[in-house]
């Protein structure tokens, strides 16, 4: 299973969502079947439209699940504010269950406002 977990700004748009999703996946086929990000942000209306139109299922990860992952990338601003060098990343393995692996750094959009990282895991 994939899992695609997102890290965004409160100005993110759908746009921002899906160039850091599609740069995630680096012309890749691959297909995240969930999207993850923080609990507080994943019922806001930008992220769940994003989720909704790639059909995938939406994972909110709680800040002591986030703040447990050990993240590649290591940005102060977000360990200062959330506990982990990186949302996404931490999202990403959170919602792929405990043997989860990164497939490769965090990816951020053109605009900055979102970043993504895909994991592999086998959590259902």
């Amino acid at each position: 299973m994939i899992v695609a977990g997102f890290g965004f700004r409160t100005s993110a748009t759908v746009s921002s969502l899906a160039d850091a999703y599609a740069k995630a996946r680096g012309g890749a086929q691959l297909s995240a079947s969930v999207f993850a990000t923080a609990a507080d942000k994943a019922t806001t209306p930008v992220f769940q439209r994003f989720a909704t139109d790639q059909q995938a299922a939406v994972t909110p990860v709680a800040a002591d699940d986030l703040t447990a992952q050990l993240t590649i990338t290591q940005s102060e601003p977000v360990k200062t504010a959330r506990g982990t060098g990186s949302v996404a990343e931490a999202a990403a393995l959170a919602a792929a269950g405990p043997q989860a692996r990164l497939l490769a750094p965090r990816a951020v959009s053109d605009d900055g406002k979102a970043t993504c990282a895909l994991a592999e895991g086998s959590k259902p």
